[in-house]
C-alpha cells in the first residue's frame, strides 16, 4: 500500500480529496452545528436557552514533524478553555491532503466574552502552561483567527439524500 506523508496514511484516490476551501468550509459548518442552542427544530427542540452568536477558528500551522506534541497541546485545552469560559467546540488535526493545518473552533456569546476569556487564560496557569509549551518546543509555526457567525436558515440542515430501505 502506497502511504502519504504522514506514517501508516493510506494515501487515497486523489479525486476524492477536498480542498482547502471545501475543508475550511466543513470545519466552520460542524462547529457551527456544535454550537450551544443552534439549529434547534420542531422536531428537536432547544435544550437550552442561550446559543452562542461568534465562533473563533482558529488555524495553525504546524510543524507536521511534531504532530502527536501538537495533539496533546489541543488536548490540554479541552481542560482549560471551557474552565476560562469558552465553548470548545474541538480541535481538529491533520487527516489527509495538507500535513501541517489544523484548526481550533471555540465559540462565544459576544465579543466581549471572548475578551474576558482571553484575561482569564493569561492569569490561568495551565494555560500558561500550555502556550509555553507550544512556543518552547515551536510546534506552531503560524496561527491565524477568524470570528464567523452562522446565517439563520443554513445550520445543521439534515441530508435529504433518499436513504437505502
Amino acid at each position: 500500500m502506497t502511504t502519504g506523508i504522514l506514517p501508516n496514511m493510506p494515501l487515497t484516490d486523489l479525486s476524492a480529496q477536498i480542498g482547502r476551501r471545501e475543508a475550511i468550509g466543513a470545519i466552520v459548518a460542524t462547529g457551527a452545528a456544535l454550537t450551544v442552542g443552534c439549529g434547534d427544530s420542531p422536531a428537536r427542540p432547544a435544550t437550552r436557552k442561550t446559543s452562542m452568536t461568534i465562533t473563533c477558528v482558529i488555524r495553525y500551522q504546524i510543524d507536521p514533524f511534531q504532530r502527536d506534541e501538537f495533539k496533546k497541546y489541543a488536548e490540554n485545552w479541552g481542560r482549560i478553555i471551557p474552565r476560562c469560559g469558552g465553548h470548545l467546540l474541538g480541535y481538529f488535526l491533520p487527516h489527509e491532503g495538507t500535513n501541517d493545518v489544523a484548526w481550533g473552533l471555540i465559540a462565544f456569546d459576544s465579543l466581549a466574552s471572548y475578551e474576558a476569556y482571553r484575561a482569564r487564560l493569561k492569569s490561568d496557569p495551565e494555560a500558561r502552561e500550555n502556550f509555553a509549551l507550544a512556543e518552547t518546543k515551536r510546534l506552531i509555526l503560524r496561527e491565524e483567527r477568524n470570528f464567523v457567525e452562522v446565517v439563520d436558515g443554513t445550520l445543521n440542515l439534515p441530508s435529504t439524500l433518499a436513504r437505502p430501505a
